[in-house]
């Protein structure tokens, strides 16, 4: 028998994040969203994303924050890397009846596999790639956009403004794409400059849609950025299926956009998910909470 009412998932990325609240039978009680919660934007700014998706969750059942003693939470947040991250992240938000954290990847992972051995490739304004095997996380990638995140939309974002302005220096070929690019910041170079500034990763993977619409088109400086992001993750696709010895499931706001630059030899190793990440949070949270063996390994506490 469970020992709390409420079941709260939270999976949390540089985007956006998304809660989910459960009765202790499995019963859909309510499902939010969020702003950001990838704790390297901060804790101060992602426990407030997270609370706000939480009330609407709980008001949706017409619960508020006096059911936080009854309830236990599963966060699966992007950017935790180590221990020390998960005790910072839960000491940073309030008191709840249980709570524990791992990755957004190790909840991605269980969610697709329903808690059994598995791999996942999360590709969305980050990546990382994750597999969960008898007990044991191996974390592949995923360490941030300043040195990492192949195959994400915000490196897709970074590498389509430096393509832009080689195009506009004459250093590589202007298309319809670059120009759209360059005129997307006001057409200079010191505009370009201006906007990378202050940008943060979500502001280069909101580029992704535009290189999408033209890539469609059959713009070569379009397509070759989106081929070199599949190609990026065809590598991480292979070491992941090599790890786990089952199919990996492609998941992420670009999963669907660059699916079909795969070569067909990637393309192959791939598998649907059974479950989306917020069920792997709400899997966290029941094992956790009810005594089950915690997960051990890389990045996942």
């Amino acid at each position: 028998m469970s020992d709390y009412p409420y079941y709260l998932g939270i999976d949390g990325g540089g985007t956006k994040c998304r809660a989910r609240l459960q009765s202790a039978d499995g019963q859909l009680l309510g499902e939010a969203l969020g702003g950001p919660a990838n704790i390297r934007l901060g804790l101060e700014v992602v426990w407030p994303n997270m609370l706000d998706a939480m009330d609407v969750a709980l008001s949706q059942a017409g619960l508020d924050r006096r059911v936080f003693p009854r309830l236990a939470v599963g966060l699966g947040l992007a950017g935790i890397t180590t221990a020390e991250d998960v005790t910072l992240t839960l000491r940073a938000g309030p008191d709840f009846g249980f709570i524990t954290a791992a990755t957004d990847a190790h909840i991605a992972c269980l969610g697709a596999f329903s808690g059994r051995n598995g791999a996942i490739m999360i590709s969305g304004t980050g990546s990382a790639g994750y597999a969960w095997v008898d007990g044991q996380g191996h974390a592949i990638g995923g360490w941030g956009f300043e040195v990492n995140d192949d195959g994400s939309a915000a490196v897709l974002g970074r590498e389509a403004v430096a393509a832009a302005l080689h195009g506009h220096d004459g250093l590589g070929p202007h298309t319809d794409f670059t120009r759209a690019l360059m005129a997307h910041f006001g057409g200079l170079p010191s505009d370009v400059v201006h906007w990378a500034t202050q940008a943060r990763p979500r502001d280069y993977g909101a580029l992704a849609p535009l290189i999408a619409e033209y890539a469609h088109k059959g713009d070569p400086v379009a397509s070759d950025l989106l081929r070199k992001a599949a190609n990026d993750l065809g590598l991480y696709l292979r070491r992941l299926h090599d790890l786990s010895g089952t199919p990996v499931c492609l998941v992420g706001g670009m999963a669907d956009v660059l699916t079909p630059w795969l070569t067909p030899d990637a393309r192959a190793l791939l598998q649907a998910p059974e479950q989306d990440a917020l069920s792997g949070a709400l899997l966290l949270a029941h094992g956790a909470a009810n005594g089950l063996q915690p997960p051990q390994g890389v990045q996942v506490i």
